[in-house]
């Protein structure tokens, strides 16, 4: 994402969801609890504008993204949204698939890592939104259900077909994604679906501690390396390692690097300042 602004202020609050920041971790909160988190169309159309602010801003090293309450999050409301959509025509459904799948490029397109911090339930979108996050921190409690097909759609939404073979393989993906199973914390860390399993009732802290472990990094370095993961994913070989060879020639260039060798001469801890 261009880290250029336009002359449109940055948003000073957001209706949908509550976010807070912390000396360059910023926290996304579904906060809609009495619903499990449940979408509305508000509060996607909200995390893909606040990502696209977020990814301009320098101070923002590191991103967590929770729930508030019992659960993380239950993907879209029933009531306003799949009652919503059957009374949608074509257009303005391919307007709103598409916005959906805005979030998720968001997710992985932004600057900066994204730490999903995932306990109770992480159903349907939920799932998804989690899917695209670069970490996944996995309370015991937390379980993972890619519903589409459970309501007559494809399981292949907001890029679920493209992601989720990518982390899991395609086999656990077509079971996860075709019959919609419930897939719980001790098999979702079985299969890779999770970075990390944390103690009962420390996901919070444990993803803090990792977003904070993130921003204190070298953030060109990892902004370069989650970019370069994307991008990778399907190029042949011979291209992804002139692109490497590219990426490395311009950040050796870089302040962070030159740090580096100074603090390793000095025999300090560098001091990163993500240039």
């Amino acid at each position: 994402m261009s880290p250029f602004p336009s002359s449109a202020p940055s948003t000073e609050e957001w209706r949908h969801l509550r976010l807070t920041r912390d000396d360059g971790v910023a926290t996304v909160t579904f906060s809609r609890p009495e619903k499990l988190n449940a979408l509305t169309f508000g509060a996607y159309a909200d995390l893909r504008d606040l990502l696209t602010e977020l990814s301009r801003e320098r101070s923002v090293r590191a991103l967590v993204l929770a729930g508030e309450g019992r659960g993380f999050c239950s993907g879209g409301d029933v009531d306003e949204i799949i009652g919503a959509t059957l009374a949608m025509d074509t257009a303005r459904l391919l307007d709103f698939n598409r916005m959906t799948g805005q979030v998720v490029r968001a997710l992985r397109e932004c600057p900066f890592p994204v730490v999903a911090a995932v306990h109770g339930v992480a159903a349907g979108a939920g799932a998804v939104l989690a899917l695209a996050a670069d970490f996944r921190v996995a309370d015991p409690s937390a379980r993972f259900a890619f519903l589409f097909t459970r309501v007559g759609l494809s399981g292949g939404d907001m890029g679920a077909a493209y992601l989720l073979p990518r982390v899991v393989g395609l086999g656990h993906a077509t079971r996860l994604l075709m019959l919609g199973d419930a897939v719980r914390a001790p098999e979702a860390e079985r299969i890779g679906l999770i970075s990390e399993l944390a103690e009962e009732g420390k996901v919070d802290e444990r993803a803090a501690e990792l977003a904070r472990r993130l921003a204190d990094g070298p953030a060109l370095a990892l902004a370069q390396t989650k970019a370069l993961l994307t991008a990778e994913l399907d190029m042949p070989l011979a291209a992804s390692v002139e692109l490497d060879a590219s990426t490395q020639a311009l950040l050796m260039h870089g302040e962070d690097y030159a740090e580096f060798h100074a603090a390793f001469t000095e025999k300090r801890p560098p001091q990163w300042q993500g240039r």
